[in-house]
């Protein structure tokens, strides 16, 4: 469920567009009005205000952005005015291809997304970038991390809540097996993690659980390590509660000295019109405190009001 927030009375595409160009004019940029509009319109009517200012004034609005806005405003800004459908491109585009490789951000976006979802973003990801997909994680990444993302990637997997008991059992004992050697057994749970349904891993899950002396998420901390290690974990975070996973990323990535903006910025961003709605009630459970609360302790300026706006109200 979404947290943005728009006005009540669909807006003129053209009033944005000349109030945006307007906010240009003078010495800086007025980004007041810039997060005022742009955090406030859905998908749909920020792609046509887009082209509205295309169409009047004769740039391209992204570039204008760009060299009117700067640090963490400038990206978060750039990244909303996305279509939603392209914009997991741009970002695994960004982070295997970029100057500095981002392993968790293509890890977060892949192997959190549904099958259906997945199957979007190839066919995103081969119009915007030219390449497919699966072959630049095969060039940039490596070891079993490679092998799981791309298993993932290229295998078919049921999305119902349907699963099989007796095959549910089957992977719990075989999952425990492959735990138990050392270092643990990468092909078991690579072929588990990419080949079954979120349905089914959560009852493999809970059925591991019960046999062993330790959770499957324990084991998995223990045995494993760096990109593999969290490829699992959200895998599995997601087959129980896509919702906790993201809160629990947002409170690492606001945890500590320093906020990792990056993170910040891409699960704000990329779930405000999803399930914004559902990661603000299970943060709030599981820290006792509201999601916007840590945002406006942990950032400042127009980019605190810029995310604060798509969280939307204060619960």
């Amino acid at each position: 469920m979404s947290t943005v927030t728009v006005p009540p009375v669909t807006p003129s595409h053209h009033d944005d567009a000349m109030q945006i160009f307007r906010a240009f004019k003078g010495i800086g940029c007025d980004a007041g009005t810039i997060v005022d509009i742009l955090a406030h319109r859905d998908a749909t009517q920020r792609s046509l205000l887009v082209q509205e200012y295309e169409s009047t004034y004769g740039h391209e609005l992204r570039k204008r952005l760009s060299s009117e806005l700067n640090g963490h405003l400038k990206k978060a800004v750039l990244l909303w005015l996305h279509e939603p459908g392209e914009r997991d491109a741009f970002i695994l585009k960004k982070a295997l291809k970029g100057t500095v490789k981002d392993q968790r951000a293509v890890t977060e976006i892949i192997c959190s997304r549904t099958p259906s979802q997945i199957g979007q973003l190839k066919r995103s990801y081969f119009t915007n970038v030219g390449r497919n997909l699966e072959d630049d994680i095969e060039e940039e990444l490596s070891g079993d991390h490679k092998k799981l993302l791309l298993a993932f990637l290229m295998t078919s997997r049921y999305e119902g809540p349907e699963f099989d008991e007796v095959v549910v059992e089957q992977d719990a004992k075989a999952l425990q097996k492959a735990s138990k050697k050392f270092g643990l057994s990468a092909k078991t749970f690579i072929q588990v993690f990419s080949e079954r349904s979120r349905a089914h891993l959560c009852a493999v899950s809970d059925t591991y659980n019960s046999m062993s002396k330790k959770t499957l998420e324990k084991a998995i901390r223990d045995e494993t390590h760096r990109h593999f290690e969290y490829a699992l974990k959200t895998i599995i975070r997601c087959a129980e509660s896509p919702p906790r996973f993201y809160a629990k990323a947002l409170r690492k990535a606001m945890k500590g000295l320093g906020t990792d903006d990056t993170s910040l910025t891409r699960i704000v961003v990329t779930r405000a019109e999803i399930d914004m709605y559902y990661i603000k009630a299970e943060y709030r459970k599981k820290y006792g405190k509201t999601l916007n609360d840590a945002v406006h302790s942990d950032t400042s300026g127009h980019y605190r009001a810029f995310l604060l706006a798509l969280l939307g109200p204060n619960n």
